[in-house]
């Protein structure tokens, strides 16, 4: 289950000291068999805010839970409302050099997989092909009655007609799409049903409160499994969802590396973390092992 991203643990407890040299990764790189895992912090430098670090979320934002969305028909109104406001943010938002790096790693044949954490969809955009989108993406829309799966574009636009004046000002977007709108913002802004039998839309998305698909949640054990190194990018580890792969990973001798500017949760279960900016950090990699990222993928968005 994924749950609500609350800290169990303080940032500011006695952790392995952070370097700021980069070539533990490229080693790590060098020798092929790298499993990436993915957050938030990965596409901050594309526009997406993070949950925690320095202008992070959290601290004013509450997720939407599977149940207080499927319990409520108001619920589901201000989810949409936010979501839909935050949508052309996400709609304009393009990979970074971090993303684009990435992606040349796996097109050079130094990973063995991606796990991401985010919805955005950025890693696909900046070249990726091998990526399991563990929550899910925000692109996708399903029918909770039916089954059906549909574009997101699609939903905007139907969205769009239904509500022509809605034009509000956020005070912030979040990195799960959702815009800060106050009640009276969201006012009587109008939900659209499901084409084919009228049921509940609910973004392709894992909500806190509801479960990672199970077979999901095995092939990237096993892609754990199968990783020579495992380097985690841009996540602060503080849910499980991600942890448990980390943790995975240390239990078996697998190392891990982390690429992250804050303590992290699994910083005691790493061989090292380097505390700079995804892409910069990256860049310098990619650099190292003789990589240009601009000339290697394209933005396909």
């Amino acid at each position: 289950m994924r749950m609500r991203p609350t800290l169990s643990w303080s940032p500011t407890e006695d952790l392995p000291p952070a370097t700021t040299d980069p070539e533990p990764v490229a080693e790590a790189l060098s020798a092929g068999g790298v499993l990436v895992l993915s957050g938030a912090g990965i596409s901050t430098e594309s526009g997406i805010p993070d949950y925690r670090g320095e202008g992070g979320s959290l601290s004013r934002h509450t997720p939407m839970t599977y149940q207080d969305f499927t319990a409520s028909a108001q619920a589901r109104r201000r989810y949409w409302a936010r979501s839909h406001l935050g949508w052309r943010t996400f709609g304009r938002a393009r990979p970074n050099a971090g993303h684009r790096a990435v992606a040349a790693f796996e097109r050079h044949g130094l990973l063995s997989g991606v796990i991401t954490q985010n919805v955005d969809g950025l890693h696909q955009a900046g070249g990726g092909e091998d990526v399991v989108e563990l929550h899910g993406s925000l692109d996708r829309v399903v029918c909770l009655t039916c089954g059906d799966s549909s574009r997101r574009r699609e939903l905007a636009r139907r969205l769009e007609e239904a509500n022509p004046d809605f034009a509000p000002v956020a005070s912030g977007i979040n990195p799960d799409g959702d815009a800060d709108l106050t009640d009276e913002q969201v006012g009587d802004f109008h939900v659209v049903p499901c084409t084919v039998c009228g049921g509940i839309l609910k973004p392709d998305v894992v909500f806190f409160g509801e479960s990672v698909p199970l077979p999901r949640v095995e092939h990237c054990r096993a892609l754990v499994r199968g990783a020579a190194t495992v380097l985690v990018l841009g996540s602060s580890l503080t849910v499980m969802s991600g942890l448990r792969f980390v943790r995975q990973a240390a239990q078996a001798g697998t190392p891990v590396l982390i690429i992250n500017r804050d303590p992290t949760r699994g910083d005691r279960l790493a061989a090292t973390r380097v505390a700079l900016p995804l892409g910069p950090a990256l860049t310098a990699v990619a650099g190292h092992l003789g990589i240009r990222i601009d000339d290697e993928t394209a933005d396909t968005a």
